[in-house]
């Protein structure tokens, strides 16, 4: 048999208190990993309501988000997208100002469905899309476009058929969203009704 040219290796004899340590070691990595992680922000949407896991433990940007900055879950090929309106404002009262904007893909000539989309921006970080509020897939375009008293208010132009022309909308319905404990709620009213802010 031929002995090894390498050293012994220390951690072969080890002691209890070594597998203790380095399993400590270890826990403390893995928990300094996961701080160091953004939450997955999630938005699902039903009828009435956006639910929107919040983050803890960082502290908001002093600062709204810029919409130019962030990439829209907006598929538009290569027109790209275009920020119609946006607006600032704290919707969950934690201190910090969020962005709501208005978006669309970019067109020559008609006007593509509108989405409204949520942004908030921590100390330090990127900002990004937290909720979607309208999804351009509801094929509607956004006009009346508000955020004030921590609520989003908007007029939603639709289509009953998709034999109306898409120059004429023929479904107009006001709608609003407001942050309640974590969830963005929808409400809605007749056209022409003014939302009640908070």
């Amino acid at each position: 048999m031929q002995t090894s040219a390498l050293p012994d290796l220390a951690h072969t004899d080890a002691k209890a208190v070594h597998w203790l340590a380095t399993a400590t070691a270890m826990a403390a990595v893995v928990a300094a990993a996961g701080l160091l992680q953004p939450d997955a922000a999630t938005a699902t949407a039903s009828a009435s309501e956006h639910r929107v896991t919040a983050q803890r433990g960082s502290a908001p940007a002093t600062k709204a988000p810029d919409p130019a900055t962030v990439t829209f879950p907006l598929d538009c090929g290569a027109a790209g997208h275009t920020v119609a309106d946006s607006a600032a404002g704290d919707l969950d009262a934690d201190g910090g100002p969020e962005t709501v904007a208005v978006v669309r893909c970019a067109a020559g000539s008609g006007t593509p469905p509108s989405g409204i989309y949520v942004v908030t921006q921590l100390s330090g970080a990127a900002p990004r899309v937290v909720a979607t509020l309208v999804d351009p897939a509801q094929k509607l375009n956004v006009t009346d476009f508000t955020v004030r008293d921590g609520q989003v208010s908007a007029t939603l132009l639709g289509y009953s058929s998709a034999d109306v022309p898409r120059c004429c909308p023929d479904e107009l319905e006001s709608a609003s969203w407001q942050w309640k404990g974590n969830a963005f709620i929808r409400s809605t009213g007749p056209a022409g009704s003014t939302a009640r802010g908070v």
